[in-house]
């Protein structure tokens, strides 16, 4: 066995935090991994870790080895790198994780076109509302919107993600047009399940601030089926404008209340602090924003 392969399975099973996490990302038995973080004990003649039923600790030892293994599998990849065709040309995998709706109708098409000019680099994706754990589940990137509570990691903002409140022309018209937050109270919501909070915060032209809570007898995990209820006349629902404005373009739909500001959240795409980011997945981010217009999407200019 070569030391790279023990270094690389070393820092793999610091930044996975068990053995079982670490062979998953590297596709070897977990019995390989352990071998080999012996074989590299007993090489160095010191203990780096401590095991026990449910998590791995460093010692004193074992930390100063990660920090400096790091470093040497940076340089090792830049060396890779700065020879023959890798210096133009991507290659490896990439494993990425994509919220349902926001992922199949916007990244989807960003990581098509990226494949496309980078044929060499193959990418596995997961589409999930699920917050995955990156590191234990072996994921590179993770596109998320909303709050980001994991200052462990590194986001890069995409875009904003800017909401509308929407309702069928038919229902306005058989339930009457809300012409104040407020008013809403008086209709049914038409609810994101996975949101955790049951209120919305909203600010008018002039400054003032507000928060409104709206009856509901309508719940889903999925925006695009909310979507669907609320042209089927169903209710009001307080959706992202990605989701929404093809429904509003077309007529389906129409958005109410827009003199006011909704809760507006933000796309991220999120990836380990670990510094041997592989140049793929740096350039797949990049290639992100591209794609999002830079912070200026197509569903808030109407393309």
């Amino acid at each position: 066995m070569s030391r790279y392969e023990e270094i690389e399975t070393y820092v793999r099973t610091v930044e996975a935090g068990t053995f079982t996490a670490a062979a998953a990302q590297l596709g070897v038995a977990k019995s390989v991994v352990s071998r080999r973080i012996v074989e590299l004990e007993q090489r160095l003649d010191v203990q780096l870790m401590v095991r026990s039923t449910r998590k791995l600790s460093l010692t004193d030892e074992g930390q100063s080895l990660y920090e400096k293994a790091v470093r040497l599998l940076v340089d090792w990849e830049e060396a890779e790198a700065s020879v023959g065709q890798q210096q133009t040309s991507l290659k490896g995998s990439i494993r990425v994780s994509l919220p349902l709706s926001f992922g199949l109708a916007h990244i989807g098409p960003a990581l098509l076109g990226f494949q496309q000019l980078h044929p060499e680099v193959s990418v596995d994706v997961d589409f999930t509302d699920r917050k995955v754990d990156l590191i234990a589940e072996g994921f590179d990137l993770a596109v998320r919107i909303g709050e980001l509570a994991d200052s462990s990691m590194v986001a890069r903002r995409l875009t904003t993600i800017t909401t509308a409140v929407v309702a069928s022309p038919q229902y306005l018209e058989q339930h009457g047009v809300p012409n104040t937050p407020d008013e809403l109270k008086q209709h049914q919501e038409l609810r994101f399940g996975l949101r955790a909070r049951k209120s919305w915060a909203y600010q008018a032209a002039d400054g003032q601030r507000g928060e409104i809570e709206m009856p509901s007898s309508l719940r889903a995990n999925s925006g695009d089926f909310l979507c669907d209820a609320a042209i089927a006349h169903h209710g009001i629902a307080i959706l992202p404008r990605f989701i929404a404005w093809p429904a509003l373009q077309r007529g389906a739909l129409v958005e109410i209340l827009d003199d006011y500001e909704w809760s507006d959240l933000n796309a991220y795409a999120l990836y380990p602090s670990s510094k041997h980011l592989p140049r793929r997945v740096r350039e797949l981010v990049d290639h992100l924003i591209e794609s999002c217009g830079n912070g200026t999407p197509a569903w808030d200019h109407g393309e």
